[in-house]
């Protein structure tokens, strides 16, 4: 139960800060000798992704109100930008919970998509959401697509791309969080479809405790990182990066 709890706030927080969720929860039970099959498995993991999406559609409740009502143009912008992320999904699923799962691949992710949301922060940033083009929404949804590598950071590099068009830092982090709510979901449904005729017992009570402890700490990490982002840059979560690639490859040094 406490594994349970204790990945599930991390897939909460790290979800949706730009610091690759899939580096901490693959790399957490490797450090700490977590053994057990259910907090590998397909329900969990489904689990821990439905709590996620639940706290984006409830904290943004009014964006996505606004955007079913007043602004349908983004939902389209969301559409057109989820396509790259969904192709490269559904192309790439072997290597994605293979070959990408490599800790000393997370850790040079880690530092080279640290560099790129350093590097994002130099340009002006003036533009609100809705000022999104066709074209902002094929560099954002490309950027995405690369988030499948664990140690990218899905909401880091797409953060990152809207601040490369001029997206103001808040604004960009809405934009990410929105862009979540299909890809988020897709991966649930993906995972999912799996379970069904599936033998694996589950214990109901850690599943759910994982999606309680995704969902509440989910809401706490949005809430926080669009306050933080009004009126900070993206450099303190570039350098946690740092120190957690510093982190992956002493553990790897000492263990061979």
């Amino acid at each position: 139960m406490f594994e349970a709890i204790i990945l599930g706030i991390v897939q909460g927080i790290t979800e949706f800060l730009p610091i690759s969720s899939t580096a901490h929860l693959v790399l957490l039970p490797k450090l700490f000798g977590w053994e057990d099959e259910l907090l590998s498995s397909l329900s969990f993991d489904v689990a821990l992704h439905v709590g996620t999406l639940l706290s984006i559609l409830v904290c943004l409740y009014g964006d996505i109100m606004d955007m079913l009502k007043k602004n349908r143009r983004l939902i389209l912008i969301i559409v057109v930008a989820t396509v790259p992320a969904g192709l490269a999904g559904v192309t790439m699923d072997d290597y994605i919970s293979g070959v990408f799962r490599s800790p000393a691949l997370i850790a040079g992710s880690l530092v080279l998509f640290g560099i790129v949301m350093y590097l994002a922060e130099r340009f002006k940033q003036t533009r609100p959401m809705k000022s999104l083009s066709w074209g902002d929404a094929v560099f954002i949804g490309a950027a995405q697509a690369i988030a499948l590598v664990p140690g990218v950071s899905r909401s880091g590099i797409t953060i990152s791309a809207g601040l490369a068009r001029g997206v103001k830092r808040d604004e960009a982090a809405k934009f990410s969080f929105l862009l979540s709510i299909p890809v988020i979901a897709g991966a649930a449904l993906l995972e999912g479809r799996h379970l069904f005729g599936s033998s694996q017992d589950t214990d109901m009570a850690l599943v759910g405790a994982g999606f309680i402890a995704s969902f509440l700490t989910g809401m706490v990490a949005i809430k926080l990182l669009i306050r933080y982002l009004k009126n900070f840059t993206l450099k303190a979560f570039v350098y946690y990066r740092f120190v957690l690639a510093g982190v992956i490859m002493g553990w790897l040094w000492l263990t061979v």
